[in-house]
């Protein structure tokens, strides 16, 4: 009689079931096609028993091998128990606002980890071996010259970087794309995969890649499958998700796992704001990780958890599947910009109102349901990632077709874009509807206070709105080189040339307000609060005008000077235009 395939199938189950129990220690000596066959006999003989043994025993004998591991002190809320590679140097690829500081904050914490911050531009690797870093942050200088030449490289050399670290992070930009397919929505990844590729045919052994870029969700598996597509002899990959969807699925990804070494690749949002970012890396409120429910995965979170338990308390690390992981940093940055555009919504009916938004606010925060962050209404959000990540965030609605949820989360960029052109349309209207040849003094370039970036600051939106007005704009910020401002203001296609025709910057706030008509404050900078508005006032035309666009000046002050004053989400009760009081 001739034996079915099922039965063939039971009956090398039952012989590798016996096999196991007898003669296991055979097992390394085994080529790897024919480990291949005995797993797949134990999968297709749906024995979960016999599913475990043959786990726990490749587990076992491949937990001898590795001389730096160790095993997890203890079990924590239903996790394993598995074992940690301690990591001993650390590559980062890209050398900006989050590699530079999130691996510095790492240098100075964990003293036995080397890390070599690599980036394929020579002149920001430059900048990060001089006395003056690239970026500016409180308390970032400090950090690096402590660490750097002891265990804190920079360096152009990717590719040796790559070969000797045990742990990878991503850190490079993912601007919203510009161009085909989800064009003004979707992050362009192109730096992302081009990373991966490097990595693919750099790295050496186990490696754990991490994620720190803003991300799209479940970039993780896009990672992931690169990295198995690109799979060399020496090197073995495991692909993130597994090949069925159910818990006999993830068993047989685990016993994958066990076969031999892989890289494994996890999401490790950052959470960052400008500004704060170092006491943020160095106090987090929370550390996101997220990884695959097995065991190399487990493996993988637990080396980059050993990382933060250097200086972040255990119940701070949050672990979770990649995609939550991936998901929360959206949602996250949509809901704080969501509170901005809601104040900055109602700021519009206050003025038109008679209410303050400043009392609103206040009494609104201090409802312990809500509370009192980003409630201050302002000329609008900006900066690298509120913008760029609710786009994302649309873009994945749409293509998930959620058009509603899609819509909803545009209605706050809509929101945002809406205060920034009502604040130049009243400085327009209020200088009697023209600013044409009309010299106004920009106060502050940058998107918020203790930052250079310039990226998506409301302050290009309303130089841009009265530079169309044929406004003469002289610019004066603490922290942002010339050239960056000229280059945000030069249409594209445009010679800088015409631009400075129109554009004049300062190192001084008094010189750029002398012979001004009017004062525009578009960052929050301390810096401004303190100047002699007496002898800014005496040094413009009359009548001369001052529009706070951030709500931080002394209003009332301002108007006994003679200014006439505007503000956000306030009506400003002032006589007719006169001259100071004496």
């Amino acid at each position: 009689m001739r034996m079915t395939r099922k039965g063939r199938k039971e009956d090398e189950a039952v012989e590798v079931g016996r096999w196991l129990k007898q003669g296991s220690g055979s097992l390394p000596a085994l080529p790897p096609c024919m480990l291949a066959h005995i797993a797949l006999v134990v999968t297709e003989s749906c024995s979960f028993h016999l599913l475990w043994t043959f786990q726990r025993v490749l587990y076992r004998l491949r937990r001898t091998v590795p001389p730096l591991y160790h095993m997890a002190s203890q079990r924590e809320g239903g996790r394993r128990n598995t074992m940690v590679k301690e990591i001993k140097k650390i590559c980062c690829i890209g050398a900006g606002y989050v590699g530079g500081p999130t691996c510095s904050v790492i240098a100075l914490k964990c003293p036995n980890v080397t890390i070599t911050i690599v980036d394929v531009n020579p002149y920001k690797i430059e900048q990060w071996n001089s006395e003056k870093l690239p970026i500016y942050e409180p308390g970032l200088d400090e950090v690096v010259k402590e660490c750097r030449g002891r265990n804190l490289f920079f360096s152009t050399d990717v590719t040796k970087a790559i070969r000797e670290a045990d742990l990878i992070f991503i850190s490079v930009n993912t601007p919203t794309k510009m161009y085909g397919a989800g064009k003004g929505r979707a992050a362009d990844m192109t730096h992302v995969e081009s990373c991966a590729r490097l990595i693919a045919a750099n790295a050496v052994g186990h490696t754990v890649v991490v994620e720190k870029s803003t991300v799209p969700v479940r970039s993780a598996e896009s990672i992931a499958h690169i990295l198995h597509a690109n799979v060399r002899p020496d090197v073995s990959f495991q692909v993130n998700s597994p090949p069925f969807s159910s818990l006999f699925a993830r068993r047989w990804s685990s016993l994958l796992d066990t076969l031999s070494p892989s890289r494994q690749v996890l999401s490790n949002p950052e959470f960052l704001a400008e500004g704060t970012a170092m006491q943020d890396l160095m106090e987090p409120d929370r550390v996101l990780i997220g990884g695959d429910d097995t065991e190399s995965g487990w493996e993988a979170i637990r080396s980059l958890q050993w990382i933060y338990e250097h200086w972040v308390p255990r119940e701070r690390i949050l672990t979770m599947n990649t995609w939550s992981s991936e998901l929360s940093k959206l949602v996250a940055n949509a809901f704080l910009a969501q509170r901005i555009s809601s104040i900055n919504s109602i700021s519009a009916l206050c003025e038109a109102s008679g209410a303050d938004v400043s009392q609103v606010a206040h009494a609104v925060g201090k409802d312990s349901r809500i509370g009192s962050k980003f409630l201050e209404a302002s000329v609008g959000f900006g900066g690298s990632c509120f913008q760029k990540d609710i786009l994302n965030l649309v873009y994945v609605c749409e293509s998930l077709s959620l058009p509603k949820v899609a819509e909803y989360w545009q209605q706050v960029l809509d929101m945002n874009d809406y205060q920034r052109l009502r604040f130049s349309q009243k400085i327009v209207s209020n200088m009697f509807n023209t600013v044409s040849n009309k010299r106004l003094a920009i106060l502050g370039f940058a998107f918020k206070k203790n930052t250079g970036d310039t990226r998506e600051s409301s302050a290009i939106y309303i130089c841009r709105h009265l530079l169309e007005e044929g406004a003469q704009i002289h610019i004066y910020d603490p922290k942002v080189q010339e050239e960056s401002i000229i280059s945000e203001l030069t249409p594209t296609g445009e010679d800088p040339k015409n631009t400075k025709k129109q554009v004049h910057v300062f190192h001084n706030a008094y010189e750029a307000i002398s012979g001004a008509h009017a004062i525009v404050i578009c960052t929050e900078w301390d810096e401004f609060k303190e100047l002699d508005f007496k002898r800014a006032y005496e040094s413009m035309l009359k009548p001369a005008f001052l529009f706070d666009g951030r709500k931080m000046l002394d209003h009332d002050s301002l108007l006994k000077l003679g200014f006439i004053v505007e503000t956000i989400g306030k009506r400003i009760v002032r006589p007719m235009v006169r001259g100071p009081e004496h």
